[in-house]
């Protein structure tokens, strides 16, 4: 090669630095910018998911709290004496019921009972009403049965409790909508997410005779609480930015046609006792949003909610013989009905 190419190739490769040079600032802005962008976006998104700025809301009957001794006496009955409360197990599913009715009955509520036919047997609901008739009914429900012959203590034992002492609360407090508080057959498997659900049935027959349902709140294990780290479980790894990683609060489930409905239920619960209470607005697809009877009533057009401990992503119990009276935390669980109880007024008197 002459020393004129060397010289002149030189001068090349020196202009296309010097342009490149000249490319670099841009191409770093842009991609700075693309990155705020993103940042951006998976704030907003999270913010969506998590509203993590919602203001506690002061209750509107301080005075109503729930009793502690009183869930762990009502989760005994229903594990010690109901057991086992599988679908297979009529007569005891039947002895359960006619202990929920007679519990409600006692808390004032006008109680009645929905029945329905499955493969051969019959299955019932157990409903009771609270306050005065009104335009919109806010329901909330918990599942009584149990998986297999299980204990189901936390699952859900701890949900059926928290009615049965909401029911105690409401009797007592001054309402001026109409409440219907309902213990539901055949959440659990084999008719898990069918039309045989206890709940599918009762909002279907909601649906079917035009009733409107300001919101329905689903108490799903909400019995189960530690302090200890990394107890809590995520279905997705990115929600453990945006939790705790301690299995010590309660979390309020919604869809997000449903935004609104969970900041009322979480400032609700916020405003009415110290136990964090947080929340997750999300597709059914993301695993756990949608396991439960709050299912049905999306399904019939309802807004509603899941109040939980988060299940199997916190309590190793669930589904296990050792889901049992002794495992909970009646002191929590009490914090929880509490504020479902204040949701359940500031939904029911606006």
């Amino acid at each position: 090669m002459s020393a004129l190419s060397v010289i002149t190739n030189a001068a090349t490769t020196l202009e296309e630095a010097r342009s490149i040079a000249r490319l670099r600032p841009r191409y770093g802005r842009r991609l700075a910018a693309a990155a705020a962008l993103l940042l951006a976006g998976l704030g907003v998104i999270g913010a969506c998911v998590s509203q993590p700025f919602v203001a506690a809301r002061p209750p509107s009957a301080p005075e109503l709290s729930a009793d502690p001794a009183r869930l762990e006496r009502d989760v005994r009955k229903l594990v010690e004496t109901f057991r086992p409360r599988g679908y297979r197990h009529i007569e005891q599913l039947d002895r359960a019921a006619a202990y929920l009715g007679d519990e409600l009955r006692a808390a004032g509520g006008r109680v009645t009972e929905q029945l329905y036919d499955v493969e051969g047997r019959t299955y019932r609901n157990v409903l009771a009403r609270f306050g005065p008739a009104s335009p919109a009914r806010v329901v909330v429900g918990a599942h009584y049965d149990a998986a297999n012959d299980l204990p189901g203590a936390d699952d859900n034992a701890s949900g059926v409790a928290g009615l049965l002492e909401l029911g105690r609360m409401l009797g007592r407090a001054p309402l001026r909508g109409d409440v219907e508080l309902v213990a539901f057959t055949l959440e659990e498997p084999p008719y898990f997410r069918s039309a045989h659900m206890g709940s599918a049935r009762h909002a279907g027959a909601l649906r079917a005779a035009g009733v409107e349902v300001r919101a329905m709140i689903s108490l799903e294990m909400i019995g189960y609480f530690t302090d200890e780290e990394g107890s809590q479980a995520f279905p997705l790894a990115p929600l453990a930015m945006l939790y705790p990683t301690k299995g010590n609060f309660v979390a309020v489930v919604g869809n997000l046609e449903g935004l609104s409905l969970v900041r009322l239920v979480k400032g609700a619960m916020r405003g009415a006792t110290d136990l964090p209470a947080y929340s997750l607005s999300s597709p059914a697809l993301v695993q756990g949003v949608d396991w439960s009877d709050h299912r049905s009533y999306w399904d019939a057009g309802y807004p509603a909610v899941m109040v939980t401990d988060t299940a199997f992503l916190r309590n190793r119990r669930y589904h296990t013989a050792k889901d049992t009276p002794d495992t909970l935390d009646y002191s929590r669980a009490a914090k929880v009905v509490t504020g479902v109880a204040q949701a359940v007024l500031a939904l029911a008197n606006e």
